[in-house]
């Protein structure tokens, strides 16, 4: 007799969600956040419309899992900022990664939805600021402070500041798609960045 606790059981359930969380991923590119269903995701990812409400309360935390879903690496651990002792190349390639990932058809219209959602949803917003946004900006705080204790960075500078000097041009541009979201964009938001809060 089968355990339906045991390892067999704990598979079918990880394939389920990883199923469920492309399905979501898809159907949100390929139409519009608006038109897509529990049902729609369900019968893309071949479970009962039960399976998704067992896991998720609603349309939007099934989005918001998926986006989460992307920022994870294999081990399900976020991923570290790159440190290689030049904070210059290190943000240039971080803030490049960034524009190019909002300029991809596919991930902006999964993170248009879900701030559509946080905007009307408190709860969503704070689980967002849990899960996501708060492990981000201590990843990338924790780049920041390294920098400063190699004088790379004014010891006495606001690191929230720092990060909202360099990633709020970018999302203000992407948010109303007022301009082109390039590699020299975003070096360009590092260089200013680094003049304003450099040693």
């Amino acid at each position: 007799m089968s355990n339906e606790n045991g390892p067999d059981h704990s598979r079918r359930m990880e394939r389920s969600r990883q199923a469920i969380l492309a399905a979501t991923r898809a159907l949100v590119t390929e139409d519009s956040y608006e038109k897509v269903t529990v049902e729609a995701i369900a019968a893309r990812a071949g479970v009962g419309k039960q399976t998704i409400y067992r896991r998720w309360p609603s349309k939007s935390a099934v989005v918001f899992a998926a986006l989460l879903a992307l920022s994870e690496d294999a081990d399900g651990q976020s991923v570290a900022l790159p440190d290689t002792g030049d904070l210059e190349t290190d943000l240039k390639l971080v803030m490049r990664a960034t524009a190019e990932e909002f300029a991809a058809p596919s991930f902006d219209r999964l993170i248009r939805a879900l701030n559509t959602e946080i905007a009307n949803d408190a709860a969503l917003a704070a689980e967002y600021r849990k899960k996501l946004a708060q492990p981000l900006e201590e990843a990338k705080k924790a780049r920041l402070r390294s920098a400063q204790k190699v004088g790379q960075l004014d010891t006495d500078a606001d690191l929230d500041l720092v990060l909202e000097v360099l990633y709020a041009p970018l999302f203000q541009r992407w948010l109303h798609r007022s301009g082109p979201l390039t590699a020299a964009y975003a070096d360009s938001l590092v260089d200013a960045t680094l003049r304003a809060f450099g040693p």
